[in-house]
Formats: structure tokens, C-alpha cells, sequence
């Protein structure tokens, strides 16, 4: 059974939390003095913001600041998040932005993927996968044997150049031509960025998707797919591609076979 006094103090809690997250729609509980909610109120939004702020610098660097504090506040009326975990923010701020938020006419046109660029970097930087080494023969031919692709080595692709965009390179129309990157997480535990062409990134894929298939099957489907004239040369290339892939730590080595991917 919930007492008045009980049930009285939640509406105080709600009502005084609802303010914490909205002060505009919501008044704060009247027995309350400004001045100390004003307290609270500053300190749980300029927390948020900060951390934010962290996690999406060129974002918060790039936007002007009444922009960039509307959008958190734009957040933190808006969004539940589902976690308690500050580390994990920065993919609640994504998940808004990309699924609960409406763009707005100020907005520059590389918002999205400029926060799901930013987001990446953090997620490989905290990520707790380990490239496995079991199955794995890290010397192994990359044409003879089945490329491993390292799990903390992300293919991507974008519209704009997400890895220059700054304060002095603002595009507001993509180029004719997509980005591709690959963010990954090296062995010396720092997060770099390798931006390739769209052959490379048609390689990393096939290597994702059939993880059992010779580097030498792969290079030869890419080269039917091109309908090139000389497949050797694509073969050719592609021999000293994956080495150079393998030395950055993005391919692993190759997979002994019968081993499945992990």
C-alpha cells in the first residue's frame, strides 16, 4: 500500500525531474526555492552537454552555441535513454539525432554522419573486442587462404568527407563521389581512420561476408564485377593491398581452414 506521504514525494520527484529535463513546459515543485533548483538544473544540463561535448568535438566545434545546446536540450527533453552508463551517451545522442529528430533548416547537411563518424571513434576506443588469434594464422597467405578481418576495423561509407570536415571545411553538398573509410582500432590501442576507394571497400566486404573464400577468390569476383581486361592486375594490386591491410592490423592473417569467423 502507498501512503499519501509516499505517493506525495513521487509527484515531487517526477515533478521536480520533469523540470530538471524541460524547465520551459514544466514549473518546478512550488515548495522548491529558484535559486537552489537553479542549482540542480544547470548542473545536470551542463553535465550532459559536457560530456557530449567530449564525445562529438567537431560537431560541438562546428556548430554555433546556440545551435549545439539546443540540439542537447532538443535531446534531453526528447529522448529516454535506456542505459545509466555515461560511455554509452554518446550512442543515445546518435540514436536521437538519427531516429527521433526531425532536421531543421539551420542544420548543416553532414550532420548525421559527422555524429556517426564521431561516434565510431569513440565506440572502437572503448570497445572491449579483442581480435581473437584463435584459428588464425597471422603470416598466411592473403591469396591462398581466407582473409580475417580484424573485428575493430570498420568499413564505412558517407556522402561528405566526415574525416575533414572543421570549423574552415564546411561542404554543403556532397562531393560526386562517395567516402569510403575504414576506422579501426590499431595495435598500439589508437583509433585511426584509412580512407580507401571503392574497390578496397567491395574487398573488405566480400572478406566480411564470406569469410571461407581464398583473397585470391575474392580479387577474381572483383574483377568479373569490373569486367576487367586483365584480372591479373586486379590480382596483382589486390596481393599488395592485403599486405598492407594485414600491417595496419585491419586484416588479421588469414583463417586455418574449418575455422569460423568470430
Amino acid at each position: 500500500m502507498v501512503d499519501g506521504s509516499t505517493s506525495g514525494f513521487q509527484a515531487a520527484q517526477h515533478a521536480l525531474t520533469a523540470h530538471l529535463r524541460d524547465p520551459e513546459r514544466n514549473p518546478p515543485p512550488a515548495d522548491l526555492e529558484d535559486r537552489r533548483v537553479r542549482i540542480y538544473r544547470d548542473l545536470v544540463f551542463n553535465n550532459v552537454e559536457s560530456l557530449l561535448a567530449g564525445n562529438f568535438p567537431v560537431l560541438h566545434r562546428i556548430l554555433p552555441d546556440a545551435h549545439w545546446k539546443g540540439l542537447v536540450r532538443d535531446f534531453f527533453v526528447r529522448h529516454r535513454a535506456r542505459t545509466p552508463l555515461f560511455t554509452e551517451l554518446a550512442q543515445e545522442f546518435l540514436d536521437f539525432i538519427q531516429d527521433q529528430r526531425a532536421a531543421e533548416p539551420s542544420d548543416p547537411p553532414f550532420l548525421l554522419e559527422l555524429a556517426h563518424y564521431e561516434w565510431v571513434e569513440l565506440a572502437l576506443m572503448i570497445s572491449v573486442d579483442e581480435p581473437d588469434p584463435t584459428g588464425l594464422d597471422p603470416n598466411g597467405d592473403l591469396l591462398a587462404g581466407p582473409p580475417a578481418l580484424s573485428p575493430l576495423a570498420w568499413p564505412l561509407s558517407y556522402r561528405f568527407p566526415v574525416h575533414r570536415i572543421a570549423p574552415d571545411h564546411q561542404p554543403q553538398e556532397p562531393p560526386a563521389e562517395p567516402t569510403h573509410l575504414v576506422v579501426y582500432r590499431n595495435r598500439a590501442e589508437r583509433v585511426e581512420f584509412l580512407e580507401i576507394n571503392a574497390v578496397t571497400q567491395r574487398l573488405l566486404q566480400l572478406i566480411g561476408e564470406a569469410s571461407t573464400q581464398s583473397g585470391r577468390a575474392h580479387l577474381e569476383r572483383i574483377a568479373a564485377e569490373l569486367r576487367h581486361p586483365d584480372p591479373a592486375q586486379v590480382i596483382a594490386f589486390g596481393a599488395g593491398l592485403l599486405d598492407d591491410l594485414r600491417a595496419r592490423g585491419i586484416i588479421l592473417g588469414t583463417r586455418l581452414t574449418g575455422t569460423p569467423p568470430r
